[in-house]
């Protein structure tokens, strides 16, 4: 019985998880030893001849204000007035931790396509959110044009890396909505009838 409970509480955790981004999160956020279990857990994730094509940078404490800088410049290169840029700035300060993340994708690897090597990104990355929310913390994935700044490449990448974004993590100072935009499960996933044209569910 203990170990149905033990699955049952782990999918409850995983349904039960919702982004929620930097304005909405407060201190404390995940300490070492959390980020080390999280860390853990995206290694989990399904990795064809174990490469690991992905890593972790942690932003917090004053290192946040450097971030903010950064953030600041890529807003204001991008055209933005000084109040966007202001905002854009206090988006990297808001967050206790902000992980940031980086792939390091081997195009000429002889058994692993670029392609699974994306899909183990993505799979760490999901695993080291639900780590997260499984510890009691909250978070977002975040992304956009800042990931192609020149400032923020060089601030976290090494050459042949790609900066692919930063997660924000902290407590959640309210309760995650519902993402509107949530299909149903029979949308994605169908029955396979042999004969039949491929494609995707019928909604």
């Amino acid at each position: 019985m203990a170990a149905d409970d033990d699955h049952t509480a782990l999918l409850r955790a995983l349904l039960s998880r919702r982004s929620l981004g930097g304005k909405h999160l407060g201190e404390p956020g995940p300490g070492d030893a959390e980020l080390r279990l999280m860390a853990q857990a995206a290694l989990r994730a399904p990795d064809h001849a174990t490469l690991a094509p992905y890593r972790f940078v942690v932003v917090r404490g004053a290192a946040r204000e450097a971030l903010a800088r950064l953030f600041q410049q890529a807003a204001t290169d991008a055209g933005k007035d000084a109040a966007g840029a202001a905002l854009d700035a206090e988006r990297a300060r808001a967050a206790p931790v902000t992980v940031v993340v980086v792939a390091r994708i081997d195009h000429g690897h002889p058994l692993v396509p670029a392609h699974e090597q994306w899909m183990a990104v993505g799979g760490a990355l999901a695993n080291l959110l639900n780590a997260a929310h499984a510890l009691g913390y909250a978070g977002k994935m975040l992304s956009g044009a800042k990931v192609r700044h020149p400032a923020l490449v060089a601030a976290f990448c090494a050459p042949g890396e790609t900066l692919v974004g930063w997660v924000a993590l902290g407590r959640a100072l309210r309760a995650p909505g519902t993402h509107p935009g949530r299909v149903a499960p029979e949308v994605v996933m169908g029955e396979w009838k042999t004969g039949a044209a491929a494609g995707p569910a019928p909604p």
